[in-house]
């Protein structure tokens, strides 16, 4: 059985997915923010991209594809309490439906993405996170990304978590 860290980024998706992930990927690359896949939370819930910043800020970005799964998409809020800013992101085709009031469009920023690029629509709020809450967050995050970087060396090694 293949483990989240064996498989790629968004390997259960549509392929569209995977290519709006790989356009933001780059987008926050050119931002000096690196990002990394499917970042478990505490809460139970797990971001889509989480990418951290030279200074230690974390953003999340949450990606849809399909109307039906943003319009039904009810669990989103429970991401801002573990991110410095939190971004939508969609193809060109969904933007639209993101400048409704429940998306928050003043707190949420908005991202259009393809497989070869991707753009800022609407910047994030900033909403600092408490101290104690940053380095948790820090640590799990330099945590999962060790962990999925030593299980390149040795597959085993994701098979305990």
């Amino acid at each position: 059985m293949a483990t989240q860290l064996e498989s790629p980024c968004f390997s259960d998706a549509p392929p569209i997915a995977a290519d709006v992930a790989r356009g933001v990927t780059r987008l926050l690359c050119r931002q000096d923010q690196f990002a990394i896949c499917e970042m478990p939370l505490p809460n139970g819930r797990r971001a889509d991209l989480m990418a951290i910043d030279p200074k230690g800020g974390l953003t999340i970005v949450e990606i849809k594809v399909a109307k039906a799964d943003l319009l039904g998409d009810g669990k989103w809020p429970d991401y801002l309490d573990y991110c410095d800013r939190f971004y939508w992101a969609v193809p060109p085709y969904l933007a639209a439906i993101l400048e409704e009031e429940r998306y928050l469009p003043g707190a949420a920023g908005l991202i259009v993405a393809d497989r070869y690029d991707a753009a800022i629509v609407r910047p994030a709020a900033h909403r600092p996170m408490a101290p104690a809450r940053r380095k948790a967050e820090l640590l799990n995050f330099s945590r999962r990304a060790a962990r999925r970087l030593a299980a390149q060396i040795d597959p085993s090694v994701g098979e305990a978590f």
